[in-house]
């Protein structure tokens, strides 16, 4: 005979055995000291964490014969015997999920006028009632509001919003909570001691998280990974049995995220699922890490449920994230490790995710009226190519960090020789704006405003109609980008200064954008060959 499994064999017998969910073990029993045990109950909430256990022990206390209210169920006498030993023919257990029509209802309400044949009452427990159907529903009704004196009903089920309004209306509902991480480790700790296992408390933690909150999850957890009593199961072995990845690999991740280094994150992910990880719980891992520092940033590294050392890691990454930054984190790798459904390349998703949050969105910005600029998104010409950033290519989508690094020339002297051709910076101009728009998207609208007019040594002369824009474009930060933008394209570094012309100018200058510019090299030459150019 195959041996029972952990979850089975350590199921509670008494509310004292109940973990976490003493707000409502505390609440039956005391309905059952002053004797008032309702007809119907409705029990809620996630998967293993004792909704039908409580429902037996409510079967179990009402039909225990013990002369002390107060320590019912007793698990002496013969109803709570046969009870636990599953032969009580007055306790009746219905899974609604297959037997979900009006049929089956009809036949439990003809039996149910019928006397209890051990116990003093029938119990029946309706799991998962919520796969009932319409018209089930409809024919449980009327029994469910006026039960004989000798029937209780409890419902059980984990979505309680698919139970009907006039359904729960007609029962006492109780809420089952997740069991917190401690009360979980402690109860696995207790059933590796009683079993002789040999464990590791940071495993024992490990099993614990990775149950989510659920003790059915936990035991099964435990039970998966002992393979020999006689081994010491390690915190290393449980990660390889679990399939989960080492808390450093998680850490490295988060540290390479703070860092906006993709490289070294895709290193990471990588590393982790070629060790064995399975991506959907390393991506639970990070989400809970990243849950973690959003909690020390937000609120208190005192709800968080690790040791003090661990609070003091989450407390300084809090520091080195910015909320945006942090939240967009948390939702992408919580997507990819929801959405992960297998494939020929498992960490791609969660690699997709770390890209996603350390680029920039590059998009055009929305703009209330008028028409977007035409050539925006026209290919870069190959002309250009060569001197684009290091790394890019034609058509990238991520962006460049920053342009904070660039060092910013000194302007030369006024009435000194261009240092470049002014006709190449007009004729690239849009692509200078697209460039500019992958550091900062605020500031290409600015400079819709401005128009080449010259360049004066190393200096480019952008004319605008307002003193305004002025001021707003020769800030230093603004500036730095357009200088990086004209570097990245051309190779070469100008200046940007800014003066006010009126319209007249700037749209002669505009039209003399399309000729050849007196200032070109070649023309110079030509020039000096004896060369003649029409004006």
């Amino acid at each position: 005979m195959p041996e029972q499994a952990l979850y089975l064999k350590w199921r509670p017998l008494s509310y004292d055995d109940v973990v976490g969910q003493q707000h409502i073990t505390r609440t039956l029993r005391n309905s059952l000291i002053r004797g008032r045990v309702r007809h119907a109950y409705l029990f809620s909430g996630p998967r293993g964490t004792g909704k039908t256990t409580t429902a037996r022990l409510l079967a179990k206390a009402v039909n225990c014969t013990h002369e002390d209210p107060a320590r019912r169920p007793c698990n002496a006498c013969a109803n709570c015997v046969a009870i636990n030993e599953a032969r009580f023919l007055d306790l009746i257990e219905i899974d609604a999920a297959s037997h979900t029509g009006v049929d089956d209802v009809r036949e439990l309400r003809d039996k149910i006028a019928f006397a209890p044949g051990e116990g003093a009452y029938k119990v029946y427990i309706i799991d998962e009632v919520h796969r009932f159907s319409g018209n089930a529903f409809d024919a449980l009704l009327k029994t469910l509001e006026e039960p004989p004196d000798h029937a209780i009903f409890v419902l059980a089920t984990t979505e309680i919003d698919k139970v009907p309004a006039t359904i729960k209306s007609r029962c006492l509902q109780f809420e089952f909570r997740r069991v917190s991480l401690n009360e979980l480790t402690e109860r696995l700790a207790t059933i590796a001691e009683n079993e002789g296992l040999a464990i590791e408390p940071a495993a024992l933690e490990l099993i614990a998280r990775q149950g989510t909150g659920s003790v059915r999850d936990s035991i099964s957890l435990l039970d998966q990974i002992v393979t020999d009593p006689g081994e010491t199961i390690s915190l290393e072995l449980a990660q390889n049995l679990l399939g989960t990845a080492n808390s450093l690999q998680v850490r490295d991740l988060i540290d390479a995220l703070a860092e906006e280094d993709v490289g070294r994150g895709i290193h990471v992910i990588n590393s982790a699922i070629d060790s064995g990880s399975d991506p959907r719980q390393f991506g639970q891992q990070i989400v809970n890490f990243l849950r973690n520092v959003m909690l020390a940033q937000t609120a208190s590294a005192e709800l968080i449920e690790a040791a003090q050392e661990e609070r003091e890691l989450y407390t300084e990454l809090a520091q080195r994230f910015g909320r945006a930054r942090l939240l967009k984190a948390i939702r992408a790798f919580n997507a990819a490790a929801n959405q992960y459904t297998g494939g020929l390349q498992p960490q791609l998703a969660l690699e997709l995710a770390l890209i996603e949050i350390v680029q920039e969105d590059d998009s055009p910005p929305m703009q209330a009226s008028g028409p977007q600029p035409a050539a925006s998104h026209r290919p870069r010409p190959r002309s250009q190519q060569a001197s684009a950033p290091e790394g890019a290519e034609e058509g990238a989508a991520d962006p460049p960090r920053g342009a904070e690094g660039y060092e910013r020339v000194a302007a030369s002297g006024p009435g000194e020789a261009p240092v470049y051709p002014v006709a190449k910076i007009q004729a690239g101009w849009i692509e200078i704006l697209t460039q500019v728009h992958r550091y900062n998207r605020n500031i290409p609208p600015l400079l819709e405003n401005a128009h080449v007019r010259a360049i004066e040594g190393n200096r480019l002369i952008l004319g605008v109609e307002n003193q305004v824009f002025v001021s707003m474009i020769e800030e230093p930060k603004r500036a730095r980008v357009i200088e990086q933008a004209i570097h990245d394209l051309h190779g070469v570094k100008l200046r940007v200064k800014v003066r006010v012309v009126d319209g007249v100018m700037a749209a002669a200058e505009t039209e003399q954008a399309e000729t050849p510019a007196a200032d070109d090299p070649l023309i110079a030459a030509g020039k000096a060959l004896g060369g003649i150019v029409d004006e």
